[in-house]
């Protein structure tokens, strides 16, 4: 017989399968662990530092481009002094604590406003390979009053100089340019303290705690170790850009603080190259910390694992039994049977006859009942005391059936596995401390958009400033030069009293309202299309004081990829930007221009951001699905901006993320429970179709190929499929007919001493010659 062909094959794999499925399911939800903090609330924490830090980033990468714009920008002559090229330079900022000129071949201080700026730590030298770069990353100094940064910004400055070889008479002069460095010192950014019992701090490279957030708390008690051991960690890494983890402080009260840091270091692109380096130099690292209360597991999964594990090896090991003795060994018997007809019908010996001589022993059960009877039949017909006669098929369930039971018997165990067992279907299930994790995360979205949109609007504000009393050409030089160094805008155009285009730079412009805003700000400017247009605007102020301004604005129209990739961030889940009337404006991930937020639940949850006679609040919940049975989200909400120009849109944040996807035990334990059902179904499955594929349908035609050659027909010529139990009875049939069709043609039947022989006792051993 075939080695992985017949009946023995998938009967045996069965159990094994169904049996190592039962300890998977034992170690799976044995090994669960019993976590007093679980880990989606180190997760959230962890992720809360990451967008902290990418807001100090951000913020610092802001200050160091607007310093460097303002520079370029800049034109000194050679007779500028330089105390008004520095005014120059820093006019249009926001007040800093101190500014300097320098020159960095000598390291003489040009000119200076404000506080004193520490320079001494940078050394000529310094100051003369800072000259000579053209973009000079931002500096970390202590002092008395604190931690602060200097930034840095090369001018440049062209003087004469005469050539001393020339004639008097011919005064030759050549232009050179020499370089001034502008140097700004600007307290360390902070970021914005969310949450309640938050405490947000700014960590140097050795620990040192050099700002905390507005509105959090100092590290205290126990806490105060977090700090260090967050530098130490991030030193470790390398302090690579997406360096971040989480840690667990002291516990006390039933209550411990999880902690979270990740390094503010420049963001790595698709190229691998981290872009212009800011912050890397900084060492600087964003440490978050927040007191849970612990939690005790109430679900005991080492004795679900064990009933659940246990059950399923009982079903196991009926399913083996009732194959193996109801359809294994009969088959086998049958195959021997068979074997021993056939030796006695073709026999050259006289001894053949006595295989003969024995009746055939019939299963009681099913198809091989019905096999067993037609060989018993055609035993008697081969000893010519029977003639053929059609044998009624019985009735009742057959092998069939048997199968049928067993898959019911998997399923059984399968269908609560999947459905009942360990589900999760309650929102208490997700702790709030997670929950408010999620609300915190959005407003840290909320933060980087409106940053973004009120820098888009600051640098809009400059651009007009630029435009005022130049011509046509030379604003279009200034709107151009603007588009290429300013990647957010996608194009920018003039609009006349009446609101018609009158210079445009960049792509085809979106907007579909036609109208002149008062002021400046941010605004939307089409309402349906392919692609949601939003845009900052700013009057061209008047050319001389006193004048009536020309009514001419400048609108820039905003990437919404820029948002989009703002929107963006790991283990956030889905992000939309939706305007006052619930449409998407732009998302983290796909969408169609200003559809519906979907779910009415996600529109009811940004309802409830808009607080009467406030700017609004954030909210947050955990939603669920009225079609779809246990599919929980967790969801939050945030007003996109509280003040700034972008305040009065109405616009909110919104969030929304599958629960199934937080790291805590109840989900763990569904899953592994749902994998455990569908392994056990699959397993049953597969080998059960297995054993009705080769062992079923080819027994139930045996049964009818036996039953009709016992019937008598002699024609029909039966020919072996399968190289199994079933096609040896096939093959034992084929000569069984062949020897009755012979006798038949000749007319003859078995002799009388043939017959004798049959009929007595066996009184003498045989051995078949080969």
């Amino acid at each position: 017989m075939p080695l992985v062909g017949g009946v023995r094959p998938p009967v045996a794999i069965l159990m094994v399968l169904l049996l190592s499925v039962a300890g998977l399911t034992v170690y799976a939800l044995g090994s669960i662990p019993s976590e007093q903090v679980p880990l989606a609330v180190r997760d959230a924490e962890q992720q809360i530092a990451a967008d902290a830090a990418v807001s100090v980033r951000g913020s610092i990468s802001a200050e160091a481009s607007t310093l460097r714009r303002a520079a370029e920008a800049y034109t000194p002559t050679s007779t500028t002094a330089p105390a008004t090229a520095l005014k120059a330079v820093v006019a249009g900022r926001r007040p800093v604590r101190g500014a300097a000129l320098v020159d960095p071949a000598t390291g003489h201080l040009l000119a200076a406003s404000g506080g004193t700026v520490p320079l001494a730590g940078i050394g000529v030298g310094g100051l003369a390979a800072d000259a000579e770069r053209t973009v000079v990353p931002p500096r970390l100094v202590t002092a008395a009053s604190g931690a602060h940064i200097l930034y840095f910004a090369r001018l440049t400055v062209p003087e004469h100089s005469q050539d001393t070889n020339a004639d008097q008479s011919q005064d030759q002069t050549q232009q050179q340019t020499k370089h001034w460095l502008v140097v700004v010192l600007e307290p360390l950014p902070t970021p914005a303290a969310h949450g309640d019992g938050r405490g947000t701090w700014l960590v140097g490279g050795d620990g040192t705690v050099l700002a905390t957030a507005t509105g959090g708390r100092a590290p205290s008690g126990a806490d105060r170790t977090l700090p260090r051991a967050a530098a130490r960690a991030a030193e470790v890494s390398g302090w690579r850009s997406d360096a971040s983890a989480s840690l667990l402080g002291a516990a006390a009260s039933g209550t411990r603080t999880v902690a979270g840091w990740a390094v503010v270091a420049p963001q790595r692109t698709a190229a691998g190259n981290t872009g212009t380096d800011n912050t890397s130099g900084l060492h600087l690292t964003v440490v978050t910390a927040q007191s849970v209360a612990l939690t005790a597991q109430s679900t005991d999964y080492l004795r679900i694992a064990l009933l659940t594990g246990g059950a399923l090896a009982a079903i196991a090991v009926v399913n083996w039994l009732l194959l193996v003795f109801a359809v294994q060994r009969p088959l086998l018997r049958l195959h021997l049977s068979a074997a021993r007809l056939a030796r006695g019908a073709v026999g050259r010996h006289p001894l053949d006859s006595e295989d003969l001589s024995r009746p055939v022993p019939v299963p009681a059960y099913g198809e091989p009942r019905r096999t067993g009877r037609a060989l018993e039949a055609l035993r008697r017909q081969l000893l010519g005391t029977d003639t053929p006669e059609e044998i009624p098929a019985p009735r009742g369930p057959g092998t069939r059936a048997l199968v049928a039971c067993c898959a019911l018997l998997v399923t059984a165990w399968a269908a609560p596995m999947l459905f009942v067992v360990d589900q999760v279907d309650t929102p208490a299930s997700v702790p709030a401390s997670v929950v408010a994790g999620q609300q915190t995360r959005t407003q840290y979205a909320a933060d980087r958009v409106r940053q973004a949109l009120d820098q888009s609007y600051t640098d809009l504000v400059d651009v007009a400033v630029s435009l005022k009393g130049k011509s046509t050409a030379q604003q279009r030089r200034v709107l151009r030069k603007t588009l290429a160094d300013h990647g957010q805008y996608r194009s920018l155009y003039l609009l006349d009293g009446a609101g018609a285009i009158v210079l445009r730079v960049g792509q085809t412009p979106l907007r579909t309202i036609v109208h002149v805003p008062d002021g400046s700000g941010i605004t939307g400017v089409n309402t349906y299309g392919k692609i949601p247009a939003i845009a900052a605007y700013a009057h061209i102020p008047a050319e001389r004081a006193g004048t009536k301004a020309p009514g001419v604005v400048v609108f820039g129209e905003i990437d919404v990829k820029v948002l989009d990739g703002l929107l963006t961030e790991p283990g956030l889940g889905s992000v939309w930007l939706a305007d006052s009337h619930d449409r998407v404006l732009a998302a983290g991930v796909g969408f169609r221009a200003f559809q519906p937020l979907s779910g009415p639940g996600l529109a009811r949850l940004a309802d409830r951001t808009r607080a009467p006679g406030t700017a609004g609040t954030p909210t947050s919940a955990v939603l669920t699905s009225s079609g779809v049975p246990r599919a929980m989200s967790v969801a939050a909400a945030a007003p996109l901006a509280q003040a700034g120009p972008a305040a009065g849109l109405g616009w909110r944040v919104v969030t929304s993320k599958p629960a199934a996807s937080l790291r805590l035990p109840v989900f763990r334990a569904e899953r592994m429970t749902m994998l455990a059902g569908l392994l056990g179904l699959a397993v049953g499955v597969a080998c059960l179709s297995w054993v009705h594929i080769v062992v079923v349908r080819p027994l139930r035609a045996l049964a009818r190929l036996a039953e009709r050659l016992a019937g008598g027909d002699r024609r029909t010529v039966l020919y072996p499929v399968n190289h199994d139990e079933a096609g040896s009875v096939t093959r034992s049939l084929e000569l069984i007919r062949q020897a009755l069709a012979d006798r038949a043609r000749s007319g003859t039947a078995l002799p009388a001493a043939t017959r004798a022989a049959a009929s007595s006792p066996v009184t003498a051993e045989y051995t078949p010659q080969q």
